[in-house]
């Protein structure tokens, strides 16, 4: 599996989170302590917004983000106020820059943690399902990207909520049909640059560690001493495969089967049940 991390608020240098947390997302990519595996190096991606244009900007690379020179360089000079950050552990997938999150279409980014089980019967059948028009631009061979481009079929312009149900419901239907008892692990990240949705479900409701930041008040409260957060609003938020760091209610774990969106005025967490079609 993976480990990955999105930030919105207050706009930051992106080093500030992806190095220097005691737990920081590079750490992760080396010693993850709630992950399926230990390491992530197959790969890593990060995507943010900036000022200048409407869609979000990309990079993604096929070696371990611990020792990527050149993503230490940039993320020391680029300053967003949401961005996404991936370590990649491969589930049979080829380690390749197309496979490597987060995917990007338009305005849209996404980014996943988890499986599709047994995806090499059910790819076809799935990809099948994306919108012809859409079709052209799988450009790699994960799951993760049917998944995104099946939300964007059904819907994620409109509806984000229910598009990623109906994408969920998908696939637990056709893998029941294929034989498969639990065909869906996820925790999804997908922003518009405006707004931040997150994901957590499993078929088996044993889902992929995710947690919340908590609000800046509070653990400013509680951690006078944190530099990072004496700058940045309340409404700033990070969602995270697992802490960066240990300190006493910093962190709030997401529910099971849930989702929330965070943007101004509220980050609720609501239940999150796959629609079927």
């Amino acid at each position: 599996m993976c480990r990955w991390l999105a930030y919105s608020g207050t706009s930051v240098v992106l080093a500030d989170l992806l190095y220097k947390p005691e737990h920081s997302l590079i750490d992760q990519s080396l010693h993850s302590r709630m992950g399926v595996e230990t390491t992530n190096g197959d790969g890593y991606g990060v995507g943010w917004y900036g000022s200048e244009r409407d869609t979000p900007a990309v990079i993604r690379d096929t070696g371990p983000a611990w020792n990527d020179r050149n993503l230490r360089e940039l993320a020391d000079h680029i300053r967003s106020p949401l961005f996404f950050a991936h370590v990649r552990a491969s589930t049979g997938s080829a380690i390749q820059q197309t496979n490597c999150h987060p995917f990007r279409r338009g305005r849209w980014m996404w980014m996943h943690n988890g499986a599709v089980t047994d995806f090499h019967r059910l790819r076809r059948s799935l990809s099948l399902a994306v919108d012809p028009a859409l079709f052209a631009a799988l450009e790699g061979s994960t799951d993760s990207e049917v998944m995104f481009y099946l939300a964007i079929t059904f819907g994620l312009d409109q509806d984000v909520p229910g598009a990623v149900a109906r994408m969920a419901g998908l696939i637990e239907r056709l893998g029941h049909e294929a034989g498969v008892e639990y065909p869906l692990q996820m925790t999804v990240a997908v922003s518009d640059g405006e707004r931040l949705w997150a994901f957590r479900y499993s078929s088996l409701r044993a889902s992929r560690s995710l947690y919340c930041s908590a609000g800046a008040e509070t653990v400013r409260a509680l951690h006078p001493g944190q530099e990072f957060l004496r700058g940045v609003s309340e409404g700033t938020r990070l969602v995270v495969s697992e802490p960066l760091g240990g300190l006493p209610g910093e962190w709030d774990e997401v529910p099971e089967s849930s989702y929330g969106v965070i943007q101004p005025g509220t980050d609720d967490f609501l239940p999150f049940v796959p629609e079927p079609v």
